[in-house]
């Protein structure tokens, strides 16, 4: 009888940035992956908020996050913005909130709980350092087949109706999150 694999949840290292860097690649192969100076700055900036999944010693996930000063931000940010590109200079300690900026599991992981480790990490973080609140924007994969036809903020609306299913936003409502806009 085998074992199945049980995914692990630790800290990104620098090491790490490499093999990270080709799991992004294959989890999103028609945008550049970020860059080795940015996941590096990332570390650098935040190092407990950058989390790695691993099954039998191999990366299958990752989230990132920074912790910002809510109300600096607000409703009114754009992810390049809040995440200074992906360099997290907008990183500030005395924030109350935790940004997730980035997660992603393996395509052959999907489905193992690696995602919900993911966040409970970040829930982790949060009590760490006592902050009050995740907040995280999300790409909406399925709204290309309905893109056509409404808005990006009425599919959003649809998949929290459960008239759609959106992997990222039904995945985040069945973490627990609400949809804002």
């Amino acid at each position: 009888m085998s074992v199945e694999p049980q995914p692990v949840i630790r800290r990104t290292r620098v090491e790490d940035i490499p093999a990270l860097i080709e799991l992004q690649r294959r989890v999103y192969p028609t945008i550049e992956p970020w860059s080795p100076d940015k996941l590096r700055q990332q570390v650098d900036m935040f190092p407990q908020g950058q989390l790695m999944a691993e099954m039998d010693g191999q990366p299958v996930g990752c989230a990132s996050s920074l912790v910002v000063l809510w109300n600096e931000w607000a409703e009114s940010h754009t992810w390049e913005e809040i995440t200074s590109a992906g360099t997290f200079e907008h990183h500030n300690p005395d924030g109350r909130t935790l940004y997730g900026a980035e997660v992603f599991v393996a395509p052959e992981a999907r489905g193992s709980g690696v995602g919900h480790l993911l966040y409970e990490g970040r829930r982790d973080i949060c009590r760490e350092f006592n902050l009050k609140r995740i907040i995280a924007c999300g790409r909406l994969p399925g709204y290309h087949r309905h893109a056509a036809g409404m808005s990006a903020e009425f599919y959003a609306r649809k998949v929290v109706w459960g008239d759609f299913f959106d992997p990222v936003l039904s995945f985040q409502l069945r973490e627990g999150f609400s949809y804002c806009g």
